[in-house]
């Protein structure tokens, strides 16, 4: 029996190559990749997201030709393309004249909710496969917490150290510790100065002259001249082999740590290369380890275990909530929060200098760490109540990693607390002194982080308990806050009146701060 004549589906987060769709050239079979506007426009993306899939997905065409599949890849801006997956498929069966058709699942709901649909109008065969990606599937964070009260991330990292037999000795853990996160929150030293990043040179103006040219709207900076993300699997086993050798030593002690003078700090930035599949999980698990196994004076366990943490961990969890609460989770709202972001989200124009590093960072680089997005970025967001929609547009659009499955749930859940406490159990919200731990910030900002009220107050201080006064309500019974409403109850009226008056100017005046 012949083989049928079939189209093939590439999302621009499924570049991998060694997923089993590749291990054999098949003349019947061929592939397509397309840049579309449904993609571009569905969010105000970073000029650097959007030019480095666009980059990661021509490289990874040329790759797949280079071993002789047959490829169509569709660029933005050529005559016949239609704009969208649905159309363009379409089109491209009829006239080519497909009797099969095949995707792998998407990691977004919103594609998987499209294509799902679009097979159901198609009058020829369609299958769905899986990406070959992720160390658990769509379900098995649901099946593992059923009939549970709560989904505690710790109880499923632990499940997946052992399914995975990750840093195992037996059912034990290699230690005889789960988690070492307690030794992994210190502030970098005032005179540290840090491995400078690897970054890399790619030439991507032929790309940055191709939205320009067809207006996409993009927020952001680039050196279009020296692209600094990782672009092929070849460049990704680079930045992983240079975290494994350079940063991991010091990834741990300093991974929730701020600093002025840095952007990249000891993490890896894999994050870009793993969410659109250049590079597995596994990969990045076992080449961290193997550095571990052979550096074991250099490279101390609380070092390796935050990150394995992380990818195992959280990032499998996350996925994991996504496809659990989903498509509910992108309309929850705990707080019911109606504020629009301040318009310095889209400059760093702001005289907090947290907030002014972080958001310039982001815009030049399309990348911030961990605390500065949840205790920084997240942090103001959610005291001075803006509405979890515009956060999560926000987060969305400005860093190069963030897909809408790992976004949301960091964002509306982690970040914002709108889930309710589905995925953090408490706010994660701080005055300046949480800030001024982890940071360098405070030392050179226009507030004092000392001043709760008055001039040069810095505005964490007083937003921080007009926010816990305004969800009493809702938050009064949470065990893990139940000291600060009891310091909240011991302060004089008149120190509650004045931080409350204090929070409410600056609310009012939320654009010149």
């Amino acid at each position: 029996m012949l083989s049928k004549k079939t189209l093939r589906l590439i999302l621009g987060d499924q570049l991998n190559i060694n997923h089993s769709w590749f291990k054999t050239v098949d003349d019947n079979i061929t592939y397509l990749i397309m840049e579309i506007r449904t993609e571009t426009d569905y969010a105000k993306h970073h000029v650097q997201k959007t030019v480095g899939f666009f980059a990661a997905m021509r490289s990874f065409a040329s790759e797949l030709e280079r071993k002789k599949h047959k490829v169509i890849y569709i660029k933005l801006d050529d005559k016949s393309n239609l704009q969208s997956f649905d159309k363009n498929i379409s089109d491209l069966i009829f006239k080519e004249k497909y009797n099969e058709f095949h995707y792998q699942y998407p990691d977004e709901y919103r594609v998987d909710v499209l294509l799902k649909e679009f097979c159901k109008t198609l009058k020829i065969d369609s299958k769905v496969f899986d990406t070959e990606h992720f160390l658990s599937t769509r379900t098995e964070l649901g099946d593992f917490f059923t009939g549970k009260k709560s989904y505690l991330m710790e109880n499923f990292y632990r499940y997946m150290r052992k399914k995975h037999n990750i840093l195992m000795d037996g059912n034990l853990p290699v230690t005889g510790q789960w988690n070492y996160d307690k030794d992994n929150r210190k502030k970098l030293p005032s005179k540290h100065t840090c491995t400078p990043p690897l970054v890399f040179d790619n030439d991507v103006r032929d790309i940055v002259e191709t939205i320009q040219k067809t207006n996409i709207n993009t927020i952001g900076n680039i050196n279009a001249k020296q692209f600094v993300w990782p672009v092929n699997r070849k460049q990704s086993l680079q930045l992983l082999d240079f975290f494994a050798e350079e940063c991991l030593p010091l990834f741990g002690t300093y991974e929730d740590a701020m600093s002025p003078n840095e952007w990249s700090l000891y993490h890896s930035r894999l994050s870009f290369s793993m969410n659109v599949k250049l590079i597995t999980p596994i990969e990045v698990i076992n080449r961290s380890i193997k550095e571990w196994q052979n550096r074991p004076n250099e490279i101390e366990f609380n070092q390796l275990e935050g990150f394995v943490r992380q990818v195992i961990g959280w990032r499998e969890y996350m996925r994991g909530i996504y496809w659990l609460k989903m498509p509910g989770f992108a309309k929850m709202n705990y707080f019911n929060h109606k504020e629009k972001l301040p318009k310095w989200y889209w400059d760093g124009d702001t005289k907090m200098k947290c907030l002014s590093h972080s958001i310039k960072q982001s815009l030049n680089y399309a990348y911030a760490h961990h605390i500065q997005r949840l205790m920084v970025t997240g942090n103001f967001a959610l005291l001075a109540g803006v509405d979890p929609d515009e956060t999560d547009a926000w987060y969305l659009g400005i860093y190069i990693d963030a897909l809408d499955w790992v976004e949301i749930t960091n964002t509306r859940g982690m970040s914002q607390f709108a889930d309710g406490g589905i995925i953090g159990t408490k706010p994660y919200v701080s005055s300046a002194g949480y800030i001024d731990k982890m940071s360098h910030y405070c030392g050179t900002c226009f507030y004092k982080k000392d001043i709760k009220t008055g001039k040069g107050a810095c505005p964490f201080n007083s937003l921080y308990w007009n926010f816990y006064d305004r969800h009493e309500k809702l938050l009064a019974k949470n065990p893990r806050i139940g000291m600060m409403y009891n310091v909240w109850h011991k302060m004089s009226p008149k120190s509650k009146a004045d931080l409350l008056e204090q929070a409410d100017y600056y609310l009012k005046n939320i654009d010149k701060l």
